[in-house]
């Protein structure tokens, strides 16, 4: 950066800083221009190569050919690219994405995981003339233990292991995962996150330890300890260890509105004091790649950016591995799509993350390195990257021996590790003597999340938003209702079940768990911190059960600090469980004390995200101007410490309406901003499903064009069409179409697409109650403005046709979403 540039900025900054200049003005100064001068080195990197391995990636490069070369630059989803196509397409890494599994089937078994992912690599090793065999390899999100695989050990998320503050522990919960991983084939996962939050309204908040960086410094360095191990010059990564990624490289915690995929905007100064300290730990132990964010920084891409990719993460912090890119982010740099960016490789990006798009980026990228507008020089720096990390993997070697060793998945020291980790997780934010219960005591366990492990472990489990999970897909994992009872039962006490609160048997004490249900990445942006604002149900519940005399322990499942102190008020103890994980049972060991009432384990939580006093504070920050959380950083109190709570006040100030781009049709009504509305020969009148005036029976006379639409203002859909997210209606087909049925998605008056699902609607038994979820990129790919849809669901036909539906909304294409 010249000297005038850097006064530019100085003078920027200094009139933000005075208001002179508003925050879109900053953005477009040119300080997403980072100097590498000011950026923290990492202080003695482990290196992840040695003379030996350059010479035989120089042997290697010498006999590969171009098409070879841009391959190993390219990862693809195993969604969309079959190990066949590998004959053909080169590529260097298949991943398996967040709804990506064998067959499309989320809870295939792990000896099919490893089928599927050896069947890939059978291909890339393959023989034959004029071929240089390399070996693909494989990613995966491993984010809170091995969370994808069926039966396999899923701990606390990492809002809840911030509030632990144990980096012994943090380096055991690496170790775990990583031979997990390896136990079904895979190399790589994509963790750790060093984000730090700022802003708990983004989706993302429960992916960051803490919203201080002093946590997530400390942690970085032995999450990648655990995952890689201690690195050796000359020598491959051990067999029970996999290739880690520190992410997303840099400030997705630190984005305008806590929106995901937002704009940091943000000094230099800012950004390396708050969003970079985790980086040159992870450095240090060794981290082999580093993942680019989705997000900007003052208005430019991350994935575009040359001077942080090359000039800090290369250059000044001395990065030896590879940069990858996010899920088609590269797609959102200016000037370029999923299938051509050459500006992602000119910034210093290694590998580009092109899960659907990748067969056009390879055709693009290969014309561009022949013409010239991609150096040749560039692209030979990142196979080199690539080949570096595979060769330290030992992906060469070939040498696997915990593949097919599935009694590692939840093997029972390992699950003894997430207990510990769960235990050390729980913050105690009030208690008036009810807390711990005796053991020979009488429990009612209440509340919708008191059995239910899928809600427990929250999103990024089994698939993507980590929703539609059964107890019984997690064999051997416990419910926290499993594991109060089990804790009762060995001191002579007895557990209850009842979600409703409707005991048989009338307790001694109530334990209510509730709280957040599983979200991933923007699905979980919110507009503010107010928990179930206008539904207050959980708070009713816990009404209920004092005012009939009964002690009342809340236990709140949640990805993030929420306004809660109606819920406080209303309980004798309050504790924030976070997202436990598989192993429920770690909440019981704290909650449930011996006979005598004595604690058998005290709480050790402390929060690393400062606690809410009205719902409209944000962001909330230890160390901001006007700090006033109503629990600040670093509190928690423990039977060895107790503290009282006053009454707190009940008043959330003041908050803008939550923006529901997702429901349209839910409980017998269209929520807003949406309402429904009927055109032509149509007739709608409400029916029960299950519940009183739940569902709509839509008639079509045949006499003429009928329609039934979802109308409201235009709202943004393009991120959830990117993230693969589906059109979804519960429904009954009471009398099949006669004539050609069409859904289509509106943009204006002028702008939308229809798709014929007359299949769809015919396939089924009349009167049984289906599912059926359309691909919102299918009607992108028609043409529609997925930016401002104003109708994201119509219906219509001209023939005779019944259709009962109880819910319409988007969903998570868990591999059952379809193109019609």
């Amino acid at each position: 950066m010249s000297f005038s540039h850097r006064t530019a900025q100085a003078s920027v900054l200094a009139l933000l800083m005075a208001g002179s200049l508003g925050q879109a003005a900053f953005a477009q100064a040119g300080s997403a221009v980072a100097n590498p001068e000011l950026w923290p080195k990492a202080a003695s990197p482990r290196s992840i190569t040695d003379d030996r391995t350059e010479a035989f990636i120089t042997d290697l490069m010498s006999r590969m050919s171009l098409e070879e070369k841009v391959g190993q630059t390219i990862m693809a989803d195993g969604s969309a690219i079959s190990p066949e196509d590998l004959r053909k397409y080169p590529l260097g890494s298949v991943e398996a994405g967040g709804n990506t599994a064998p067959d499309g089937n989320d809870r295939a078994t792990p000896a099919r995981w490893l089928e599927w992912i050896r069947a890939y690599r059978a291909v890339a090793l393959e023989t034959g003339e004029g071929k240089t065999t390399i070996p693909i390899i494989f990613g995966i999100d491993a984010v809170h233990g091995h969370n994808n695989i069926v039966g396999a050990t899923v701990f606390p998320h990492n809002v809840g292991l911030g509030a632990a503050r144990d980096p012994d522990l943090i380096r055991r919960i690496g170790e775990v995962t990583a031979a997990e991983v390896a136990a079904t084939g895979a190399d790589w996962t994509f963790g750790p996150t060093v984000a730090v939050p700022r802003d708990e309204r983004w989706g993302r908040a429960y992916e960051g330890y803490a919203e201080d960086p002093e946590v997530v410094k400390a942690y970085a360095g032995p999450m990648t300890l655990g995952l890689q191990g201690v690195l050796k010059s000359g020598q491959a990564l051990a067999t029970n260890h996999v290739v880690g990624s520190a992410k997303h490289f840099v400030a997705d915690g630190g984005t305008e509105g806590g929106k995901d995929q937002g704009d940091a905007l943000i000094s230099e100064q800012d950004l390396i004091r708050l969003h970079a300290q985790g980086y040159p730990p992870a450095i240090d132990a060794g981290i082999m790649t580093v993942m680019v964010s989705f997000s900007s920084w003052n208005g430019v891409k991350h994935s575009g950016n040359k001077s942080l990719q090359t000039g800090v993460l290369k250059e000044r912090m001395g990065f030896e591995g590879f940069i990858v890119g996010d899920w088609n982010a590269h797609g959102q740099v200016e000037g370029c799509t999923n299938t051509n960016c050459p500006q992602a490789y000119i910034a210093g990006m290694d590998m580009v993350m092109a899960p659907d798009s990748w067969k056009g980026l390879f055709d693009n990228t290969l014309a561009q390195v022949r013409d010239g507008t991609i150096p040749m020089a560039r692209i030979d720096d990142a196979v080199r990257r690539v080949l570096r990390v595979k060769v330290k993997a030992g992906l060469f070697d070939g040498k696997r021996p915990l593949e097919g060793k599935f009694e590692l998945l939840g093997a029972p020291e390992h699950r003894a590790v997430a207990r510990e980790a769960v235990r050390k997780s729980l913050v105690l934010l009030k208690n008036q003597g009810v807390l711990p219960i005796k053991s020979a005591a009488r429990v009612l366990v209440a509340g919708d999340g008191a059995d239910d492990i899928g809600k427990q472990s929250g999103g990024w489990t089994l698939t993507w938003q980590g929703t539609g999970n059964k107890n019984s897909d997690f064999p051997g994992g416990q419910s926290i209702y499993a594991g109060i009872a089990e804790a009762v039962k060995a001191g002579g006490g007895q557990a209850e079940l009842a979600p409703d609160g409707a005991f048989k048997t009338r307790p001694d004490v109530a334990v209510v768990v509730f709280g957040e249900n599983p979200y991933a990445e923007f699905q979980g942006d919110v507009t503010n911190l107010e928990y179930q604002p206008g539904d207050k149900r959980d708070l009713a519940l816990i009404k209920s059960l004092k005012a009939q005399g009964i002690p009342v322990v809340a236990v709140f499942l949640t990805g993030r600090p929420l306004w809660t102190n109606p819920e406080i008020n209303a309980s004798d103890a309050f504790v924030a469980a976070w997202l436990p994980g598989s192993e429920g049972g770690g909440v019981a060991d704290v909650l449930i004390g011996n006979k005598a009432g004595k604690p058998r384990h005290d709480f050790k939580g402390k929060l690393s995200f400062s606690w809410p006093k009205r719902a409209n504070q944000v962001p909330l920050n230890r160390g901001d101007a006007g700090y006033d959380p109503q629990f600040a950083y670093g509190y928690g109190l423990s039977y060895a410490k107790p503290g009282k709570v006053a009454t707190l006040s009940e008043d959330p100030g003041v908050v803008s309406a939550a923006i529901n781009v997702d429901r349209y049709f839910i409980a017998g009504r269209a929520p807003a901003p949406w309402t429904l509305n009927i055109g032509g020969a149509l007739a709608v009148k409400p029916i029960d499903a299950g519940a009183q005036e739940n569902a709509r029976l839509a008639e079509w006379s045949g006499e003429g064009n009928g329609s039934l639409q979802v109308m409201g203002q235009p709202v943004d859909l393009s991120r959830q069409t990117t993230g693969d997210m589906a059109v979804s209606i519960r429904y009954r087909v009471d009398v099949a179409p006669e004539k050609p049925v069409s859904l289509a998605i509106a943009c204006g008056e002028s702008c939308g697409a229809a798709l014929d699902v007359t299949s769809t609607f015919s396939s089924g038994k009349i009167g049984e109650w289906r599912t059926a979820k359309i691909k919102l990129s299918c009607f992108k790919a028609k043409g529609a403005d997925m930016e401002h849809v104003s109708s994201p669901f119509a219906l219509s036909t001209t023939g005779r046709f019944a259709l009962a539906f109880t819910e319409i909304r988007l969903a998570s294409n868990e591999g059952d979403a379809v193109c019609p």
